[in-house]
């Protein structure tokens, strides 16, 4: 595949139907690494249901895309709390890994946070999710007190934006 030059990042309705495709695959993957066997199809229609996503569209947030063409290549979602951001969804397709696609989901979700006015970007993550950890710590993520009572969450982290 080719470099990421050719991707944009773009903000789109969470309900709009790339979107549910790049939720889905979003969810599918981190069902398959927790279990360390494939997401069943109720798996993941479970958590689509009940996931709150609709959170994710004005005013009480936004979607991100990283698309080439009409392939959706990754995501990431923002959820704003009071003055405080909350990145979350953010996934990159196995097949575009590795071309800086998360960091540019990352930039793209701190630059938005900023246009808002938020102060902080904050955002939950599971043990097993080693490298969106690094990804979050090169990109200045430390930790900071639990502000979810999600048990699948092993790390909070937040990131000033000020």
């Amino acid at each position: 595949m080719e470099g990421n030059a050719s991707v944009d990042v773009v903000v789109v309705d969470p309900a709009s139907v790339p979107a549910r495709a790049a939720l889905r695959a979003y969810y599918d993957d981190i069902v398959t690494r927790w279990y360390g066997r494939p997401a069943t199809r109720v798996e993941v229609d479970d958590l689509v249901a009940g996931a709150g996503d609709d959170r994710l569209a004005p005013p009480h947030g936004l979607f991100l895309l990283a698309r080439r063409g009409e392939a959706v290549l990754g995501c990431a979602g923002l959820r704003v709390v009071g003055d405080v951001g909350e990145l979350t969804r953010l996934h990159v397709a196995a097949a575009a890994r590795g071309q800086g696609l998360g960091t540019r989901l990352l930039v793209a979700v701190e630059e938005e946070a900023r246009r808002l006015g938020l102060a902080v970007l904050r955002l939950e993550t599971r043990d097993d999710l080693v490298e969106a950890r690094r990804l979050y710590a090169r990109h200045g993520f430390t930790p900071t007190e639990r502000f979810t009572d999600d048990p699948y969450a092993h790390h909070c982290l937040a990131k000033p934006l000020t």
